[in-house]
């Protein structure tokens, strides 16, 4: 088994022990760094001891050692990302095209396109196909920082084609060298079938889909689009009711293009964490306030499909944690770089570095329910760490958009 150690570090970043497990507010604004420090790591990435490279007195005895001179480099916990769609056939930059010649993201769906688009590809692909793709993608994903990653299903959206989805992500849990978190949402959107029968397909995803998900233990959790020409707010409650009667936890698509209530009705139904919030009403802000769930925002979808940006500076401001994820998926955030999220929303959403480093990590963890082991660098925790390229601040990060600046990611499988 590789044992690591790497010296010299410029800044060693989120890192101590006792940190908390969500984090908003003004302590949002704070990042623990050690500059010029050491870390060590057992089996490819369990922390074993850290410190200033002061304090530094040498290895004992240790076998198989490969020693990193990061000088210049930032050495921190990877990205922690809580929303993705990363299983799906085929991209659709052709409706890309349709939003630059006029067309809503809105227009598109209700002429057939958007998530059935995605549905009806999917449909034609086998399980082993839909597979290689999807991991591939999986590799890139880790490549570029990610160390833990939730992935939905809902491009299947008849029996047979969600289960293929969760049975691919299975797969993907079982290979991959990070953690991966599998949630059901069969409610992304009303399949052609059922365009006229919305009752019918709700029946289908308690009756039938959710049963077999059971049986087969293919999901960590639940979701619902939770919009206007989507799922109504009693139709997310009829569905996540059916979900947490099997053990999902509900994490919801909601807000995205208008306020219906569905924040306050997901949270009391024990909802991990609410997701979009592109629109946000003083009445959702006050009952996140009393929560402990964690609202994520997506700036890479309000980036794509021109929506507004969600007001994380409003959470800031009432002490409210939020996390930031991706949205990585072929049709509204074709971005799966933490890296790019990490830009935008310091550009786009005025948060600082530190603000949005702290959603990508520690709070991105407690959305993914990873938050006793991820987002942070702690004695004893054997969760994915990235380092840098040597770069001259943390800030540049976020500052060089679309520069890659990873230069490794240390996992459980760097032991072998």
């Amino acid at each position: 088994m590789k044992n690591i150690f790497i010296k010299n570090i410029k800044g060693l970043v989120q890192v101590g022990e006792n940190l908390p497990n969500r984090i908003g507010g003004i302590d949002a604004s704070k990042v623990p760094v050690i500059e010029n420090a050491f870390l060590a790591l057992e089996d490819g990435c369990k922390v074993v001891a850290y410190g200033s490279m002061e304090d530094w007195d040498g290895i004992d005895d240790w076998r198989n050692l490969e020693v990193i001179d990061a000088e210049g480099c930032y050495v921190l916990p990877a990205f922690c990302d809580a929303h993705t769609h990363s299983v799906f056939a085929q991209t659709r930059e052709g409706e890309f095209v349709d939003r630059i010649n006029g067309l809503s993201y809105e227009e598109i769906a209700l002429k057939g396109g958007g998530i059935l688009n995605s549905a009806r590809a999917l449909s034609a692909l086998s399980e082993d196909e839909l597979y290689e793709r999807s991991y591939k993608r999986v590799e890139k994903i880790i490549e570029s920082g990610t160390g833990a990653l939730e992935i939905k299903s809902g491009y299947g959206l008849t029996v047979e084609a969600e289960l293929k989805m969760l049975r691919v992500i299975k797969r993907i849990k079982a290979e991959a060298p990070i953690e991966i978190k599998a949630t059901f949402l069969g409610a992304h959107a009303f399949p052609t079938t059922y365009k006229n029968n919305h009752e019918g397909y709700i029946e289908e995803i308690i009756s039938k889909m959710l049963p077999a998900i059971a049986e087969e233990g293919l999901a960590d959790y639940i979701d619902v689009f939770c919009e206007r020409n989507y799922f109504s707010v009693a139709e997310m409650e009829r569905i996540l009711l059916a979900g947490k009667s099997i053990g999902l936890i509900p994490k919801v698509h909601v807000n995205q293009f208008s306020t219906m209530g569905g924040v306050e009705s997901a949270i009391k139904l024990g909802a991990l964490s609410v997701d979009h919030l592109e629109e946000l009403s003083n009445q959702d802000l006050m009952v996140l306030k009393e929560s402990k769930c964690m609202p994520t925002f997506l700036p890479g979808c309000s980036h794509f499909l021109g929506i507004p940006f969600g007001k994380a500076i409003a959470l800031i401001n009432e002490g409210i944690p939020f996390a930031l994820a991706s949205d990585f998926n072929p049709g509204s955030t074709p971005c799966y770089s933490m890296s790019q999220i990490w830009s935008l929303a310091c550009i786009k959403m005025k948060l600082t570095p530190e603000q949005a480093l702290n959603a990508m990590t520690i709070n991105a963890a407690y959305a993914m329910g990873l938050e006793k082991t991820h987002g942070k660098i702690s004695l004893g925790l054997n969760a994915p760490i990235i380092m840098t390229k040597p770069i001259s601040s943390l800030a540049y990060i976020p500052y060089s958009f679309g520069e890659h600046l990873i230069q490794r990611i240390f996992t459980k499988h760097n032991a072998e």
